[in-house]
């Protein structure tokens, strides 16, 4: 009998763990939330349809959610712009993602709403672009990429787009302009049942 109830409470717990249901604003390799880098454009209207989602598309006679769309939660709060590989077509995989809502987080808890800090402590940066009023910080082994306004940095810094601009003179506390997921299509197979 304890034999039988000790199954049954494994079971169970198997079961609990097998069905807890996906967190919807982690961000992972290859995932954000539901959406996946394999997932077609058309396939955001199920992913979200408990959300607004607005096409962006100025071509005329668009297929739903052809072309960039942004994606709201339906109080009105902005969570996402997602770009597709195409513009004009909606078999597209999404490429890029900006990120407006600071509830989206990577597994090691970074976010919109943090800081360089946080970057420094828990990623490696691969590269920075110096840009016109921005630089944009690429971090390795990842797929997101972060925008800070050169308003941030040392005046020194802030004129001179030719300057190389290192981890170090960026100071801890620089916020990010944009907190963007860019998604590599090379090599990539669509998700079976991405035609349906």
């Amino acid at each position: 009998m304890k034999k039988t109830l000790l199954l049954g409470a494994m079971a169970m717990l198997l079961f609990a763990q097998c069905t807890e249901e996906k967190d919807p604003f982690l961000i992972k390799t290859g995932e954000l939330g539901h959406l996946t880098k394999k997932m077609h454009m058309k396939q955001v209207d199920s992913i979200f349809s408990t959300d607004s989602i607005v096409a962006l598309s100025t071509i005329r006679n668009t297929l739903g959610t052809q072309g960039e769309v942004e994606v709201y939660e339906k109080g009105g709060k902005k969570l996402l712009l997602l770009s597709p590989d195409n513009e004009t077509d909606p078999n597209s995989v999404i490429t890029n993602i900006q990120v407006f809502d600071d509830r989206y987080k990577t597994e090691k808890g970074l976010h919109l709403n943090s800081t360089f800090a946080d970057v420094k402590a828990n990623y490696e940066v691969a590269g920075i672009q110096n840009a016109i009023n921005s630089v944009v910080v690429f971090l390795k082994d990842s797929e997101i990429y972060l925008t800070i306004d050169k308003k941030e940095l040392p005046s020194s810094l802030r004129y001179n787009n030719n300057i190389k601009v290192e981890v170090t003179q960026i100071p801890d506390a620089a916020t990010f302009k944009y907190f963007m997921i860019g998604w590599d299509i090379e090599d990539e197979e669509p998700d079976e049942g991405a035609d349906e």
